[in-house]
């Protein structure tokens, strides 16, 4: 009979080839240091120990200054020119005519009527989007957290399923529930095998502007879940032992114990999720591109094909759009922040 023969195991490398490649990386670790410490003693000498802190931060402000600063203040120089030319010695000024332009209207809340109408409609569309995107997505992250703080079954497998939408790239997101919402996508063959008929969710507004908002909570709400979940881990069980020695109920305990003490927190998602829901762009951009006409058109949009996707690229413009939604979240911001302080102050009094 024959006799199967076992695969041979593969050899380890020789000692001599891995002590050659040992060899090789250390000695390119050394070289690094060594061509490091050449640089930097020298500096250290000059300018002391103390100030070498600012050698380390410099060039994390560089990149600060160059990607972030620069554009901010060019962006605030263009949002003050008109004209079509790019670059800025090309660009007359105009003083406050593109903010003029932008809010010259005779009802903002009728964007017919304003001289910029597309702005005034994204600027409706944006403020109820805000409204209802943040509330939602704060409930259902609460409610969630709740959940997930308690001894559930598979918890460690539940905080996984609900935080792995958030890992995943806005325009697959898009792409995924445009494939479920479309004319022949899965949910209309639902719809359909169930004996009902086919229903236009990407050409109504009305359903789109829905599902634009069920699909940016369904996209973020696992982030503030884990927010939130480490705030409830943070309050010390030993309130909730006393509270129920006293023999409050559950709610009593939510009411007085839970929700003063996570709202720090709390505020910190309300901040986080209004800035976000503000810039929306990339799912909306994907999924709806601004439609059905103007009905997903939100903010940051307006300003992306203002400044690049018309026939006339009119940056001024864009600029001064985008130096109004920066002010709106500023002030809100700040207005929040001031909120949270004054409701700590009373949760800890």
């Amino acid at each position: 009979m024959n006799q199967v023969q076992a695969k041979p195991t593969p050899k380890a490398p020789p000692a001599a080839v891995r002590r050659s490649l040992e060899g090789v990386g250390s000695g390119l670790l050394h070289f690094i240091l060594n061509a490091t410490e050449q640089i930097m003693v020298p500096i250290q000498r000059r300018i002391g120990v103390q100030r070498m802190a600012y050698v380390f931060v410099l060039p994390n402000l560089l990149i600060f200054g160059v990607f972030i600063l620069l554009p901010m203040l060019l962006n605030f120089y263009y949002a003050f020119t008109g004209g079509t030319n790019l670059f800025p010695q090309d660009r007359p000024f105009v003083g406050f005519d593109n903010f003029q332009r932008l809010f010259t209207c005779q009802d903002f809340f009728q964007p017919n009527t304003c001289l910029e109408d597309r702005f005034a409609r994204s600027m409706v569309n944006t403020a109820v989007f805000v409204t209802s995107q943040v509330a939602l997505v704060v409930l259902i992250s609460l409610i969630t957290a709740l959940a997930l703080n308690r001894k559930i079954v598979a918890r460690g497998l539940f905080r996984s399923v609900f935080f792995y939408p958030v890992l995943l790239s806005p325009v697959v997101v898009a792409l995924i529930w445009k494939w479920i919402l479309q004319q022949d996508g899965l949910l209309n063959a639902l719809i359909v095998s169930l004996g009902g008929d086919r229903v236009s969710f990407l050409t109504s507004g009305d359903w789109a502007r829905f599902w634009v908002v069920i699909i940016s909570v369904w996209s973020t709400m696992g982030f503030y879940t884990l927010i939130l979940l480490a705030g409830l881990q943070s309050i010390p069980a030993e309130l909730y032992e006393a509270s129920s020695i006293d023999g409050a109920s559950a709610w009593t305990a939510f009411r007085r114990i839970t929700m003063p003490l996570l709202m720090p927190t709390m505020m910190v998602v309300l901040v986080l999720s209004v800035i976000r829901a503000v810039q929306i762009f990339d799912v909306v951009f994907a999924f709806t591109g601004g439609g059905p006409g103007t009905a997903t058109l939100y903010l940051v949009q307006y300003i992306y094909n203002t400044a690049f996707t018309n026939l006339t690229n009119l940056y001024g413009l864009a600029s001064a759009a985008s130096v109004v939604l920066a002010f709106f979240l500023v002030v809100f911001t700040l207005l929040q922040l001031r909120l949270g302080g004054t409701t700590s102050d009373v949760a800890d009094a």
